[in-house]
C-alpha cells in the first residue's frame, strides 16, 4: 500500500515539475518574460547596452519603439568599454536620446572612478544624465562592503560628476543594493531599479524613475556575444521624458 501511495505522489508531482522546468527554460531563453509592462502605462521604453551586444545598428534599433539608450562607458578607475565610443556616437547620430553609465567598483576610490568616466564621456547638448550602476560583482553579495565605506566613495564620485556635467546622476541598483546602500538616502537622485521577475517595490516607499524589467529581451540590430538585451521603461509620459533633464552646452 505504501508503494502505491509513493507512486501516486510521484505521478501527481510530475506535471508540476515538468511545467516548472518548461517555464524556466522558456524564460531563460527569452521566449517568455515574467514582466510585460503595459505600453499604455509605460509608453517610453529604452535599452542599456555594453560590449556584450557589440557594435549596434542604431537605425534598426530606432525602428523598434526604443526612446532612449544608456551605453556602458567605464568601470572602476581604469576600464573603458571597447564599444562605447562607437555606440555612444552612433546612437546620437541616429537621433536616439542617449546617456552613458559607469559600473561602480567597491575596490577603487570614487575620485579615481569619476576621473575615468569624465575622461571618456565627452558631453554634448541633449545628453541624458550620467548613470552610476551600483550592483554586486564577484563575491561582493556574500561579503558586501559596509554602507559607510560605499557612501564615502559614492559621494566623491557624485560630487565630481555633478560639478563636471552640471547634472545629477541617475542611480541604478538592484533591489538588494538599493536596500543596503540607497534606501532612506540620496533622496535628490532619480532611481533606476532592476527587477526582472516582478514589479519593483522600494522598501522606503520611494518612487522609481526607470525600471529595468528584463535582461532577456530580444531586438533586431545587434550581433554581439550576448543574444539578449536589457529593456527598460521610464515612469512617465512621452512629454515628461521630452522634458527630462539633459546636458546643456553653455
Amino acid at each position: 500500500m505504501k508503494k502505491k501511495i509513493i507512486l501516486f505522489s510521484v505521478i501527481s508531482v510530475l506535471p508540476v515539475a515538468v511545467a516548472g522546468f518548461v517555464t524556466a527554460f522558456l524564460f531563460w531563453n527569452g521566449i517568455i518574460l515574467f514582466n510585460n509592462p503595459s505600453e499604455t502605462e509605460f509608453p517610453v521604453r529604452g535599452i542599456d547596452v555594453s560590449h556584450y551586444q557589440g557594435e549596434i545598428d542604431w537605425s534598426v534599433i530606432a525602428e523598434q519603439n526604443i526612446s532612449f539608450a544608456f551605453v556602458k562607458a567605464t568601470e572602476g578607475s581604469t576600464y573603458v568599454d571597447k564599444t562605447f565610443p562607437y555606440n555612444f556616437s552612433s546612437a546620437r547620430e541616429k537621433g536616439i536620446p542617449v546617456g552613458a553609465y559607469h559600473f561602480f567598483s567597491y575596490d577603487s576610490s570614487g575620485k579615481a572612478q569619476a576621473e575615468n568616466f569624465i575622461k571618456n564621456v565627452i558631453p554634448f547638448d541633449g545628453m541624458l544624465p550620467p548613470v552610476i550602476d551600483i550592483e554586486f560583482y564577484g563575491n561582493k553579495e556574500e561579503d558586501p562592503p559596509s554602507k559607510e565605506a560605499v557612501d564615502t566613495e559614492l559621494a566623491a564620485f557624485i560630487s565630481a560628476i555633478e560639478k563636471h556635467y552640471g547634472l545629477k546622476p541617475i542611480l541604478y541598483a538592484t533591489e538588494i543594493t538599493y536596500e543596503l546602500y540607497l534606501a532612506d538616502d540620496y533622496a535628490e537622485y532619480d532611481i533606476w531599479i532592476r527587477n526582472v521577475t516582478g514589479t519593483p517595490s522600494l522598501s522606503d516607499g520611494r518612487e522609481w524613475t526607470f525600471w529595468q524589467y528584463t535582461n532577456r529581451g530580444r531586438l533586431d540590430g545587434y550581433a554581439g556575444e550576448e543574444e539578449f538585451i536589457d529593456i527598460n521603461v521610464y515612469k512617465g509620459s512621452k512629454e515628461d521624458f521630452a522634458n527630462y533633464p539633459k546636458y546643456t552646452e553653455e
